[in-house]
């Protein structure tokens, strides 16, 4: 049987509606919160699956979501990356999964397994959340049945105790166990803004990839058969002083780089825009180049000599091959 667990934000919430509405008014609204959160649950839960495999250390298990109706899903790096014997459960349905690709950079892999027509979940876009918009998270626990949990956006970030992400990271303020890692993280409209990755010392909240940055590895998976980041080479100091509201100024155009090929980049531009994503300070290029695969033109908006231009440069290979236990990112991780 299902669980529905509340998290700790639903419970703050609780008071406030009382407070703010007292008597029945206070009583339906929190009513109504409830309703919505079990809504999302219903709708999703069945797109969700727990997910066992064997990796070096032995035994594992997470869990994952399917994201189209061909069999094809998203689990964590820690749960489908390196494990071998990968078992998805869905109900009481069993069948043996094949990675199609793992990212260690991202903390992400894509499964796939073979059955005529699966349940899924929408993709939404997390760039419409906010801190403190309402999330829901469906996962496997331990050896616990489908869980809901239900909390806040605490924050965007791309560095956690002093180590960074490959790319900027959803903070939610929902205690997750074991088991959890590769769940979906939900709007209130049931559809998939990220997926857990790590979770925050002494369990305090989680850090979910964004849906846009899993889909980015799917999309170079589709186009290449791998995955291809790619690099500008340049590297960033703050600005002095804001020009057209970023401080992202290139300090320095590293030799034999894409970006060295050409003279359209200088030391001293400020950045106010990398491949679509806006400029505002030098973790925004960090967060920007995560998106960008080799080989593909990147079109850049830059303020120099008191004057905006519009360049593009070429990218190339990311030098960089990390080691997985040291690429998926800050946190605990959730297998």
């Amino acid at each position: 049987m299902s669980r529905l667990r509340v998290s700790k934000a639903l419970a703050l919430l609780v008071p406030f509606f009382l407070f703010a509405a007292p008597g029945l008014k206070g009583q339906l609204a929190t009513s109504a919160v409830t309703s919505e959160i079990q809504k999302v649950f219903e709708r999703s839960k069945e797109a969700v699956v727990k997910i066992q495999a064997v990796d070096e250390h032995g035994p594992l298990s997470g869990t994952g979501f399917f994201i189209d109706p061909n069999g094809t899903l998203y689990t964590s790096y820690t749960v489908g990356g390196e494990s071998r014997d990968i078992v998805v459960l869905q109900g009481d349905k069993k069948f043996n999964a094949t990675r199609v690709i793992a990212d260690p950079r991202s903390g992400i892999a894509i499964l796939k397994v073979e059955t005529s027509r699966t349940p899924y979940i929408p993709l939404g876009k997390s760039t419409d959340l906010a801190i403190a918009s309402l999330i829901l998270t469906v996962a496997y626990p331990m050896d616990l049945p489908v869980t809901a949990s239900f909390g806040l956006i605490g924050g965007f970030d791309i560095k956690y105790l002093g180590s960074y992400f490959a790319t900027a990271h959803i903070r939610a303020n929902i205690p997750v166990q074991r088991g959890e890692g590769g769940a979906p993280l939900l709007n209130m409209n049931g559809e998939a803004v990220g997926i857990l990755i790590s979770c925050i010392d002494n369990n305090a909240g989680c850090f979910a990839l964004p849906i846009e940055a899993a889909e980015k590895v799917r999309r170079d998976y589709m186009r290449f058969g791998e995955v291809r980041p790619g690099w500008l080479g340049i590297l960033i100091q703050p600005a002095e002083n804001e020009v057209e509201g970023s401080v992202a100024q290139v300090q320095q155009v590293l030799a034999d780089t894409p970006a060295s090929k050409s003279d359209a980049l200088q030391k001293g531009d400020i950045l106010l825009q990398v491949g679509g994503k806006k400029i505002s300070a030098p973790e925004d290029v960090l967060n920007a180049s995560f998106f960008i695969s080799a080989g593909d033109e990147v079109p850049i908006k830059l303020a120099r000599g008191g004057k905006v231009m519009d360049i593009s440069l070429m990218a190339g290979d990311h030098p960089m091959t990390p080691h997985p236990t040291a690429s998926v990112g800050p946190g605990m991780q959730l297998h």
